[in-house]
């Protein structure tokens, strides 16, 4: 009897116990630490930049949730560096990389662009998709070939016609509203202003040898003030207000010319591009089979795209369009069998 007592009073006990390491909800209360915490959306989680090898030429850190360029110090002999999709909202930290070519920053958090004066070499140089409001900083890279600041927030064309060896220029994806600034840039090769909100095409005399002119999706209405792009191989116009094509009577060495989604009613004053081989006239309002007949002088034409025009509503319109130009390996998005 006294071993059923003492037995029933350690289970009292033991019970006394367990609710007075109960929280007052009735959970568990325990002396192992409460969880890390998550931090809120919106605060990002970055990584330190650290270096292994100091003798590396290459250094590809794309993706690598760094916040800051740092401890690049030592890496003398760096000629290309590569810093994609990462957290950066600051250059700096690359004054000791004099043997750099390329640097690439595309997609992070950059404002200013700023720090670069001692890339002296520096030929490449990718900006894209970060938050820059201005062209400044660049009075010293008088190496670059190739410059990109797409889908940023610049406003103005500046600071870019100082370099004596530029070939591309990609500003696409801005806020971009006039053409300007461009004169002496002798050796460039192509313009990408796709995506801005240019009203007319200006301001390009300088740039004679041009291949590539991108300007889809502005607010241009007039083909105009291409007379002096001789050597222009691809002309990108589409997405515009444009009703006639015109004005391209220097282009003789165009092979792609693309003017879709616009308000041409007729295709003309085309026939002296001989090395013509794609035309891209999609979604304009071209009704007439004498457009087409006009296209025979054009023996390279290769791709033409003319859906979603009222021609393009004719059941015959490709066997049509087969017969009359066969040199034809491409009709809108079909190849010709």
């Amino acid at each position: 009897m006294a071993d059923n007592q003492d037995a029933s009073m350690a289970n009292n006990e033991l019970d006394m116990i367990h609710k007075m390491e109960t929280t007052e909800d009735g959970r568990e209360n325990n002396s192992s630490p409460p969880p890390p915490v998550t931090p809120p959306p919106g605060e990002e989680s970055t990584q330190e930049l650290i270096v292994v090898n100091e003798n590396t030429e290459i250094l590809d850190l794309n993706h690598g949730r760094i916040g800051k360029i740092e401890n690049l110090e030592p890496l003398r002999n760096l000629e290309r560096l590569y810093l994609r999709w990462n957290f950066i909202k600051k250059i700096e930290g690359l004054d000791t990389l004099s043997k750099l070519v390329e640097l690439e920053l595309y997609d992070n958090q950059i404002v200013v662009i700023e720090n670069l004066d001692s890339l002296v070499n520096l030929e490449i140089l990718d900006l894209s998709f970060n938050r820059i409001k201005e062209i400044t900083g660049l009075e010293n890279l008088l190496n670059l070939r190739k410059l990109y600041l797409s889908s940023n927030k610049i406003t103005e064309i500046k600071n870019v016609n100082h370099f004596p060896k530029l070939e591309t220029l990609e500003l696409g994806d801005n806020r971009i509203r006039e053409i300007k600034n461009l004169d002496g840039l002798k050796t460039l090769k192509e313009l990408y202003l796709g995506k801005n909100k240019i009203t007319k095409i200006q301001n390009l005399d300088d740039l004679s040898n041009l291949e590539i002119l991108v300007l889809q999706s502005n607010r241009i209405t007039k083909l105009e003030n291409l007379e002096h792009l001789t050597n222009l191989e691809h002309l990108y116009v589409s997405e515009n207000g444009l009703t006639t094509i015109e004005n391209l009577e220097n282009q003789v060495k165009l092979q792609t010319l693309d003017l879709a989604v616009n308000r041409i009613t007729a295709i003309e004053n085309v026939s002296h591009m001989s090395d013509l081989e794609e035309l891209w006239l999609n979604d304009n309002q071209v009704s007439e089979w004498s457009s087409v007949d006009y296209l025979q002088q054009n023996k390279k034409l290769a791709t033409i795209y003319l859906e979603r025009n009222p021609i393009a509503s004719d059941p015959a319109y490709r066997r049509k369009l087969k017969l009359t130009l066969p040199s034809l390996q491409q009709i809108d998005a079909t190849l010709c069998r």
